[in-house]
């Protein structure tokens, strides 16, 4: 059974250095419990004591990385098997794979429109993770030219495909430095695949047909080789299977503590698609039910942005809202007869508002008020986001130094404060702008005369 935080205190020097990153003993403690952090982050640790911690420090699903400095991947370390329960904490990976009996100058067009792809979503720039080399053509030194091949468009992390092991140490020698996971470890290979992750230090993928006996014995196999980052393939592809095995494979390692399984998972949707559209369905099942990485047999736009967009949604922490940053942003070149407009710090909100904005040509002036990173109408019913708050910012942000007039246009879903607005902005003319941020363009073209 896990220990609770108090009894993991117990064994720590409580001596409140902050080595670990942590104020104190206790509170390290408490993220040792909830298996968010290893027990061996404390450098003060006995011995005695880190032996007995050890169980309770591991996290029940191992944190496996891919890639090195800011292009790394990881993946797994997950802690609930619902995101209302607590968050998600490391999005699976979206990669690409490309098979090295591709000509060259094709296989470096889909590397580098895959690379180079990025989309802008409530601030964040969401791309692609990496790319999976696939040994299609059995040869060793085609298999490294064409990850050299890869290596030269993108420094996203790889994930090398090939059961031959002569081929991918071919191939690794060309990936390294860089820990590529090599994919995969088999009944018949698994001895010299475990030898070449130990040998260049990179995570080793682990792969049965189905049974999830034949994978734990797999596990076992390499764990005694010292390799501790290892991936899952329990290989179901389709609907039905992908999404029991995996259910199972995430509940036995988070409910049972069993931790032959207790890694994160890589999924071949394309496998199991006979188009686009059902690729996109599968993966979109395997971001939500269970997988650490999902290598896409495609790339386009629209297959990619959904996925990218799901991902976001739902790896993003439920208790602490994407927010930006409270102040006076200037959409286009306001001059000082421009529109004021007051909104929240909700990313979602924000960006909807300052979109549309753009959208419609309108240069304004947009007053981002603190609400905790909540929208309108619920930093309204929370009392976040009343009178007393708005005539603040538009005080502390001196939105009065940058306007020839006293306008200002609060959101239409709380027309109710535009009395107690008047009384907190004597000098101001309160606005009720739309209830939509889509109406804004039209409403300002109505209500405001530059």
């Amino acid at each position: 059974m896990a220990l609770t935080g108090i009894e993991i205190y117990k064994f720590l020097p409580k001596t409140n250095c902050k080595k670990c990153g942590f104020p104190t003993c206790l509170a390290f403690a408490m993220k040792v419990a909830q298996k968010t952090v290893n027990i061996t982050t404390c450098p003060d640790l006995s011995a005695e004591s880190r032996a007995a911690l050890e169980a309770a420090g591991r996290p029940p699903i191992q944190l496996v990385t891919l890639g090195s400095d800011s292009k790394k991947l990881e993946v797994g370390n997950e802690t609930v098997m619902f995101r209302h329960e607590k968050t998600f904490f490391h999005p699976p990976g979206l990669v690409l794979r490309v098979k090295d009996n591709a000509p060259a100058d094709s296989l470096q067009q889909q590397v580098q429109a895959a690379a180079e792809y990025k989309v802008e979503r409530v601030g964040r720039f969401l791309t692609m993770d990496g790319f999976a080399v696939e040994n299609t053509s059995k040869d060793a030194a085609t298999f490294a030219k064409a990850v050299e091949a890869v290596k030269s468009k993108s420094d996203l992390p790889l994930v090398l495909i090939s059961q031959d092991p002569a081929a991918m140490e071919a191939a690794l020698a060309k990936a390294t430095p860089g820990r590529p996971l090599i994919y995969a470890a088999n009944k018949d290979n698994w001895e010299k695949m475990a030898d070449l992750a130990v040998k260049n230090k990179c995570p080793l993928a682990v792969s049965s047909n189905g049974a999830l006996d034949d994978l734990t014995a797999l596990v076992d196999q390499v764990s005694k080789k010292g390799i501790e980052e290892i991936v899952l393939d329990p290989g179901a592809r389709d609907f039905g299977p992908s999404l029991s095995t995996l259910t199972q494979i995430r509940r036995l390692a988070l409910k049972k503590n069993f931790r032959p399984l207790g890694y994160p998972v890589i999924t071949f949707p394309g496998e199991a698609a006979a188009s686009l559209d059902t690729e996109a369905m599968l993966a979109a099942q395997q971001v939500a039910k269970y997988a650490g990485i999902i290598v896409l047999d495609h790339f386009s736009p629209a297959l990619v942005y959904p996925l990218l967009t799901m991902r976001l949604n739902i790896y993003t922490d439920p208790q602490k809202p994407i927010q930006v940053t409270p102040q006076i942003v200037q959409i286009g070149t306001p001059k000082a007869t421009s529109p004021v407009c007051i909104t929240t710090n909700f990313s979602l909100t924000y960006f909807a508002i300052a979109g549309e904005l753009e959208a419609a040509g309108w240069a304004a002036w947009l007053v981002v008020c603190d609400t905790e990173g909540l929208s309108v109408l619920t930093a309204w019913a929370a009392g976040k986001f009343d009178a007393e708050k708005i005539a603040k910012s538009v005080k502390n942000f001196k939105i009065a130094d940058n306007v020839s007039h006293r306008n200002v246009v609060i959101p239409g879903h709380v027309a109710v404060l535009r009395g107690e607005l008047e009384e907190e902005l004597p000098d101001w003319k309160i606005l009720v702008g739309p209830r939509e941020a889509v109406d804004v363009g039209g409403f300002l073209k109505q209500n405001w005369k530059n």
